[in-house]
């Protein structure tokens, strides 16, 4: 007996099934598709004997991160950009009801955190001479969770302990207190702020088109990351001062979003002007030494830097002396913030197959000594340094332009010169 009437019936017909299937996979949010799907058939690809094979991911992922590559070097090459090294960057944070949302797991807010901490992270290895600070909007209003610092575990410490999302988002109490914190910045420091915002609608105590415009006057760069929709204000934001809107689709998306901002931006016209800044480099103080910090305005035991001028107490750095207004900092920092003006050129693709002078192409990589064969002494996918003529894998292809900033076998031909 056929039982359709209670619900409990499978119907017979094929076609009704692919569409109850594509219904409840509709119903899925994005990570349940990301786990749920178990269609392994798709993430196989035929090679050119006609076998079937996994689809090469770090090749794939390879090959996005030189495009990306080869567009930022052909932008910064066709017009000689100038880059704002002294970056003071407010992240705001929309803790608002929104942000509870389960699109993304297992919320919103955890998974914004999540990425806030890693580009925190990255934020300080690519911009050691730059401060971040951190502000949440929750129930209309806007709090600032950290001042403009340059210890990225100290943010991330108070931006863990403050999760927790309630009420309405308000994009111009946020932008009234960034403006209220980035008005004092020297001219000669690079004024932005990024906005991870999650709601549909903005809960406003004034006219937000005027906080806008004195956003813009004071040469703030704004730039938001949204979670939900596209929304024209935001969209407005960014054109009006010079900033990126997108739009994250999911959590991999997301992170990709948000690292793009690591790197330091053109600098704008106005402050693209060479200017002499004072700095100092303090030394260690010694340990099991007694001093008042002069950033917690307390005691503390041994550690800690001296300030040359004023010979104040500072903890990290780089950071300003709050006594006498000294930007501190040390040698490794400015080493650190040079390849930004000199980076690396780009390498150059060597195609899998047979090339010419295939004998003069070596078996290892010249940066890890790894073997650039494939199984059956294939050759795989690799690259070439267009000014050393070295070849280098795809690992290392990455890890020299985004963490060493030095090709080895540049400098090596440097050094062999230096030493003949």
């Amino acid at each position: 007996m056929s039982n359709f009437g209670n619900g409990k019936g499978k119907p017979m017909n094929g076609d009704d099934d692919d569409d109850e299937d594509e219904g409840n996979e509709r119903d899925l949010e994005a990570w349940e598709r990301a786990y749920a799907d178990e269609r392994s058939w798709e993430s196989l690809q035929e090679d050119e004997s006609g076998l079937l094979r996994p689809i090469d991911n770090q090749a794939l992922h390879h090959a996005q991160y030189r495009r990306r590559l080869r567009s930022l070097s052909s932008a910064s090459a066709a017009s000689r950009i100038q880059k704002g090294l002294i970056r003071y960057l407010y992240l705001v944070i929309d803790l608002s009801r929104a942000a509870g949302e389960m699109d993304l797991r297992p919320s919103r807010m955890v998974v914004v955190a999540k990425q806030v901490e890693a580009f925190i992270r990255e934020f300080f290895d690519q911009n050691p001479l730059s401060q971040i600070g951190l502000i949440a909007i929750k129930n209309g209003v806007a709090q600032c969770l950290t001042d403009l610092g340059g210890s990225p575990e100290s943010h991330i410490k108070v931006l863990m302990g403050k999760l927790g999302c309630a009420g309405e988002a308000s994009l111009q109490n946020a932008l009234e207190l960034v403006h209220e914190q980035l008005d004092q910045i020297p001219s000669y420091g690079h004024r932005e702020v990024i906005i991870l915002y999650s709601a549909l609608s903005t809960c406003d105590p004034g006219d937000v088109m005027e906080t806008i415009q004195k956003c813009k006057q004071s040469k703030i760069r704004c730039s938001v990351i949204g979670l939900s929709a596209e929304l024209y204000i935001c969209k407005y934001l960014c054109q009006e001062t010079g900033g990126l809107y997108s739009v994250a689709l999911d959590e991999a998306h997301l992170k990709e979003l948000i690292l793009e901002h690591a790197p330091p931006p053109p600098a704008i016209a106005e402050f693209a002007i060479a200017n002499l800044i004072k700095m100092g480099f303090p030394q260690r103080a010694a340990e099991g030494v007694i001093s008042i910090c002069s950033c917690h305005k307390e005691a503390k035991f041994g550690g800690g830097y001296t300030c040359p001028r004023c010979k104040a107490r500072v903890c990290e750095l780089p950071t300003e002396c709050r006594i006498c207004g000294l930007t501190l900092v040390s040698s490794p920092h400015l080493a650190r913030s040079y390849h930004h003006l000199f980076p690396v050129t780009p390498f150059d693709d060597v195609a899998p197959s047979i090339v010419p002078n295939q004998h003069r192409r070596p078996k290892n990589c010249f940066g890890c000594q790894q073997s650039l064969l494939n199984p059956g002494n294939i050759p795989g996918r690799c690259v070439t340094c267009p000014k050393c003529k070295q070849f280098f894998c795809l690992d290392c292809d990455i890890y020299i332009h985004e963490s060493l900033h030095n090709c080895p076998g540049c400098e090596s031909l440097r050094d062999s010169k230096s030493v003949s």
